[in-house]
């Protein structure tokens, strides 16, 4: 399969609001507590386009996975429970979400590996983010890319396990 990575227009936005509800409804029927307060939502996917923090991974002409990138602005990381591996510049990864069609396809992975490409090619070695304890699809794949965990943060109403990979 060939990817683009890219931004997000706002001509995505309907798209990509489709994927965040199939994932918000997925992490419901795993029983987890993440993403099922109203956040995130419309509103939340129009900031991400207009402030240039909506990324897609398309595949065929087609959304394949979302994700916002921050680049050194979560206030939440400022005051960890724990020590994060590095004080330099940082990508943040939020809002990460998968269509249901590419599901199982190894394309969250893909969508990472394209993070750290977007991260080096701004100089930056460093990438945060913060997932429900109780999402254990995210915490599987941050184990398997090599994110380290690095304490506890409070984001969203609730207490975040947050983790941090250093770029060579």
């Amino acid at each position: 399969m060939q990817f683009e990575f890219r931004k997000a227009t706002p001509e995505d936005a309907d798209q990509i609001w489709d994927i965040l509800q199939q994932a918000i409804e997925r992490r419901r029927l795993d029983g987890s507590q993440q993403w099922q307060n109203g956040y995130p939502n419309p509103d939340t996917v129009k900031t991400d386009i207009e402030k240039n923090h909506g990324f897609v991974l398309v595949s065929e002409n087609e959304i394949a996975v979302y994700g916002a990138l921050i680049l050194n602005d979560e206030p939440a990381y400022d005051d960890i429970k724990g020590k994060w591996l590095s004080d330099g510049d940082f990508v943040v990864v939020h809002r990460v979400a998968v269509n249901e069609k590419f599901h199982g396809k190894g394309l969250v992975k893909v969508f990472f590996e394209k993070i750290e490409d977007f991260a080096k090619e701004n100089q930056i070695y460093s990438i945060k983010v913060d997932t429900n304890f109780d999402n254990g699809a995210m915490l599987h794949i941050l184990e398997k890319l090599g994110y380290t965990y690095c304490g506890e943060v409070f984001l969203s109403g609730g207490v975040r396990k947050a983790f941090e990979k250093l770029l060579h």
